[in-house]
Parts: C-alpha cells; sequence; structure tokens
C-alpha cells in the first residue's frame, strides 16, 4: 500500500511539473526566441497567441506597432493577416454547401456564366474546389500583377474577364502552384450565391458569431484604426515605414484585419470543428474536416525534426505530417506584414505569430519553437537557422543583382545603346497598355496605364535586354525587358524578374506585350 501511495504521489507530482511546464516554461523560451528574433531579423513588433485544450496559454505583443508612433505592440493590435483570410473563403463556401445553396463541385459557370480559363474544356469542368485548391495549371501567381502592388484600378471583374489571357505551365488539376485571382473569383461565387457582399457574409456569418469584436472582413471596414501595426519594409539596410495595401480587390484572398486575441477564436472554431465555446454548430463537423483533407500534393521536403512524409493543399490551408502529428496551417503576407497560423489538431494546439517587418523567417523561428516543445523535441535554435540560411540566400542574391547593374552603369560610360528604338506603346491582353518613351541618351521612362507604382527608369543592359529600375524601392522587384524585333522595329516585349527573391506576385513572366499599333494592323 505505501509503494501504492508513493506511486500515486509521484504520478500527481508529474501531472503538476507538467502542467507547470506547459504553463510556464514555454513563456519564457518564447519571451526570449521573440525578442532574439526581433533583434537577428530587424522587426519592430511581433505577436504571439497560444491556445492548447480550450486554454488561452499565450497572448501576448512585443516590441511597437511602429517604429515612428513607438505604440507598444498589444495582443489585441490588429495586422493585415493576408492569405490567412483564404480560410475564411474556403469555410465560408462550405457554409453555403451546408446550406444547400451550392456544392463545391459545381461548375464555377454554374454561378458566372461569363467565367472563362485558358481552353473551353477547363472553362466547361472548373469547379469552385478548383478555385480553392492551386490545380489550375497556371503558374505560381499567375496574374498577381492586377492585385500586386497597390495603386493599381484593376477590379474583380477584371479578374473574372481577363483570367482567361493566362496561359497554363501545367496540366489543369495535375500540379500545385499557389493562385490568388482564383481565391478572388471564389469571393466572386459567395457574393453571387449570398447576395451579400463577401465581407458582409464573412462578418455576419464568422466574425460577429465568434465574438472577434476588433477583427474587420477589410482595411476599408475595419472602424477603429487607433491599434493598428505599420508595415516596416528595409531599404538599403535601414527599416522605414510604407504605405499600407487598401483594395480591396484582395479582400477574399487576404483582405482580413485581425488580431491575435480575435484569432485565438477563430482557431479554437477550427479546431472545435466548427462550434462556438458557447455550443452553437456553426458548420457542421462533417463540412469542416474538408477544410484539412488533402486536395492537392504539394512539394515534399523530408529533413529533421519533423520528417514530414506528406505535404498537401487542403481548403484554405496547408497540410503536412509533423513529427508524427497533423499541421493544418496558413501563412499570409503583404508589403511589410506577414502572418502565421497553424494548428496541430491532435494536440489540440493553435498557434499564431504575426509581425510587422515582411521577413517571413521572423514567424518561422517563433512558431517552431513552441511547435516543437509540443512536440516534444529537443531545442532547437531556429533564428540561428534561418539567419544563416538567409545569409547564404541574400548573398548569391546581392550578387545576381550587382552583376546586373554594374553592366549597366559600364554600358553608360562607354555609351553603348541598342541600335533599336524601344519607344512606344504596348499592351498585354490581361494587363492592360505601358507607355514607354525615351528620357534621355541613357534612359527610357516605363508607365503602366493600370498599375501606378509600375513605372520608372529603363537603361540597356546587353543583347537585347534592358533593365527598368521602380521608382519605388520598396517594392524590390526590379525587371528585365526582353525585346524581341525584326531588326527594324519592337514586335514583342517580355519581362522576367531580376532578382531570383523577388516576391512571386511580381509576375512579370507572364507579361507578352505587343506594339499597339502592330495589334492594330492585324
Amino acid at each position: 500500500m505505501a509503494h501504492l501511495r508513493y506511486v500515486l504521489c509521484f504520478g500527481l507530482l508529474w501531472i503538476l511539473i507538467s502542467f507547470s511546464v506547459a504553463q510556464e516554461v514555454p513563456i519564457a523560451r518564447i519571451d526570449s526566441c521573440v525578442a532574439k528574433t526581433m533583434a537577428a531579423f530587424n522587426v519592430p513588433g511581433i505577436a504571439v497567441g497560444i491556445i492548447h485544450k480550450d486554454s488561452i496559454i499565450l497572448a501576448k505583443g512585443y516590441g511597437v506597432t511602429s517604429i515612428d508612433t513607438k505604440e507598444p505592440m498589444q495582443s489585441n493590435t490588429n495586422f493585415g493577416i493576408a492569405s490567412n483570410s483564404k480560410a475564411f473563403t474556403a469555410t465560408a463556401l462550405l457554409l453555403l454547401e451546408q446550406e444547400k445553396l451550392l456544392r463545391l463541385d459545381d461548375k464555377v459557370k454554374q454561378y458566372i456564366p461569363e467565367f472563362k480559363m485558358y481552353n473551353d474544356y477547363v472553362t466547361e469542368e472548373f469547379t469552385i474546389r478548383d478555385l480553392l485548391t492551386h490545380r489550375s495549371g497556371l503558374g505560381l501567381g499567375a496574374g498577381d500583377l492586377m492585385v500586386w502592388p497597390d495603386g493599381h484600378n484593376f477590379t474583380p471583374e477584371d479578374i473574372v474577364t481577363n483570367i482567361q489571357y493566362l496561359k497554363p505551365v501545367s496540366g489543369f488539376r495535375t500540379k500545385y502552384d499557389y493562385d490568388n485571382l482564383l481565391y478572388i473569383i471564389a469571393g466572386v461565387v459567395i457574393e453571387r450565391v449570398s447576395g451579400m457582399s463577401w465581407t458582409d457574409f464573412i462578418t455576419a456569418k464568422f466574425i460577429e458569431p465568434l465574438g472577434m469584436t476588433r477583427t474587420a472582413a477589410s482595411w476599408n471596414t475595419l472602424k477603429d484604426r487607433s491599434n493598428v501595426i505599420a508595415p516596416h519594409v528595409p531599404i538599403d539596410g535601414k527599416l522605414k515605414v510604407i504605405d499600407r495595401y487598401t483594395n480591396p480587390i484582395f479582400d477574399a484572398a487576404a483582405g482580413l484585419y485581425s488580431n491575435v486575441d480575435d484569432l485565438m477564436k477563430w482557431v479554437q472554431f477550427q479546431l472545435n470543428h466548427g462550434k462556438t465555446p458557447e455550443g452553437t454548430q456553426i458548420v457542421r463537423k462533417n463540412f469542416m474536416d474538408q477544410l484539412s483533407k488533402p486536395q492537392t500534393i504539394m512539394n515534399q521536403f523530408t529533413k529533421p525534426p519533423y520528417n514530414s512524409l506528406f505535404r498537401a493543399y487542403g481548403l484554405g490551408f496547408q497540410l503536412q505530417d509533423v513529427a508524427g502529428k497533423l499541421e493544418v496551417s496558413h501563412t499570409g503576407g503583404l508589403e511589410g506584414i506577414v502572418t502565421q497560423v497553424i494548428m496541430l489538431p491532435q494536440l489540440e494546439l493553435g498557434i499564431i505569430v504575426l509581425t510587422n517587418q515582411q521577413e517571413g523567417a521572423a514567424f518561422l523561428a517563433v512558431s517552431n519553437t513552441i511547435k516543437d516543445f509540443y512536440l516534444g523535441l529537443p531545442y532547437f535554435d531556429w533564428v540561428e537557422e534561418y539567419s544563416r540560411l538567409i545569409a547564404l540566400r541574400n548573398a548569391d542574391a546581392d550578387q545576381t543583382v550587382e552583376s546586373v547593374w554594374k553592366t549597366v552603369e559600364e554600358n553608360k560610360k562607354k555609351n553603348i545603346l541598342s541600335s533599336i528604338d524601344i519607344s512606344g506603346q504596348y499592351k498585354d491582353p490581361w494587363f492592360g497598355a505601358i507607355h514607354i518613351t525615351r528620357k534621355d541618351n541613357r534612359s527610357w521612362r516605363f508607365v503602366s496605364q493600370r498599375s501606378s507604382q509600375l513605372q520608372g527608369d529603363a537603361y540597356y543592359y546587353k543583347d537585347n535586354a534592358y533593365v527598368v529600375r521602380w521608382d519605388n524601392p520598396y517594392m524590390h522587384a526590379d525587371a528585365f525587358l526582353m525585346i524581341k524585333d525584326n531588326g527594324q522595329a519592337v514586335e514583342a516585349i517580355t519581362m522576367k524578374p531580376i532578382s531570383p527573391l523577388t516576391d512571386f506576385s511580381y509576375d512579370f513572366q507572364d507579361l507578352y506585350f505587343m506594339p499597339i499599333d502592330a495589334r492594330k494592323k492585324n
């Protein structure tokens, strides 16, 4: 009996120790990790949330919302959560399916008759599920220049009309390539089926019932802007506050503004299979389960410590196994803001990391540190690892960019120019017109008609290639202009990014400009 008492006491002690560890040790470790992360990656502010078995373990802000105002970061400070909005759109469509207003396997043309893809077969077979699963056959970020950068005048209706002009890079439903435009079209489906705007639908069906009191479906519907982060971008090694992305075209793909406190409620709703903490079943379990069922296979990365054997995209979430557990997650990025939401359903665990600088290694270092603890993995210094990888990545990219601009400068000194005059008006079928005018004897001026930030000076590089440096330095997206000519005049212009680190949403490679006069003659 004494032995039994010893076992019981030891067991009780172990439970108490385990409880203490779960409550206290991660927080100290997280505080240290966040401080190290902010210093290593030059991030002014981070907000972190952890929910475990329906209990809030941590909801905390670190640093400042803006380097200009120095306001302290809080757990209720709002961020643009960017592509973490996609899960709201996917869940909204499942709710409409539950209400028998549509089926995910219905054809898109049933709800948007004018919808058209790159060929007739894909157009007729394209389903709502296809809108959500990044398997369209289009390339990574195809057509994103219609939504990115801000300052353009495209509309969701333009997306529906123009997507037909984007060319496929793989077979329909054969390959994963991330796509923003199709989520915008999914938002159009929601509007036409429900009779409500996407923002009104998300607000009425999720934000308000879940008590996400400081969340808005879009920057333009955010009433209280008193506690919102400023986006930050490093420019020439110095961190600067930049203009916020505010265009409503992106709402269904990346529009929500939220915070750690409110996102805990969203994560809890997901972990509880569509049920609110009060027990109200908004979306039934059999519908919610579809979010985390693999739809499109993604490239696999099998290495320690997670040793993942599969990666796939579900509906609005990425899926993979980590150390034997299912991870349901997504990331989001706008200029100067990156965010991450992670769920480990088997552990009843949710992790939220929001940052006001665009270096993705920052949220990864923090979320991996938290995840490792709950998975029972040995401590690993993710800040050090990502710092090492970034240094290698940046060195290679910097060398590429410096080499290009060095050649341009040498050409200027030697007064080497192309024999072809590239001045004129050109048009791409989905992006619209650009104007190239001679600025001086060594440079040209590139101006987009529909995207006001895509303007800058172009210089001769070599062969039939020019480079354009955009007026806005924080885009980090300078590009090549490749000229196809007949020896006397320009026949077409194509583009591609100079740096391998250019964000994929600057999909210059999808453009094909033809002289407007030549188009008229044909």
